[in-house]
């Protein structure tokens, strides 16, 4: 179930609970890279989310492709 949505440096990612697992998790919209995150708590899974962004920017410019821009119809 999808209930809010994070945002962060021009992405947005979903927020989804897994009964079986326990956990949150989510992966940034609007891109065809995976960036996926999870978390035991929202403040777990924004960090994962965040860190996941960074992550995904930093490697864009480590090997000089430009990073994905969010399609905003996604």
């Amino acid at each position: 179930m999808n209930c809010e949505i994070l945002h962060y440096k021009g992405y947005d990612g979903t927020i989804e609970y897994s009964e079986e697992d326990g956990c949150l998790f989510g992966k940034v919209k609007g891109i065809r890279s995976l960036i996926s995150y999870e978390g035991q708590t929202i403040e777990e899974l924004r960090m994962d989310f965040e860190a996941g962004v960074d992550d995904y920017l930093e490697l864009c410019e480590r090997y000089s492709v430009e990073a994905e821009v969010p399609d905003s119809e996604s």
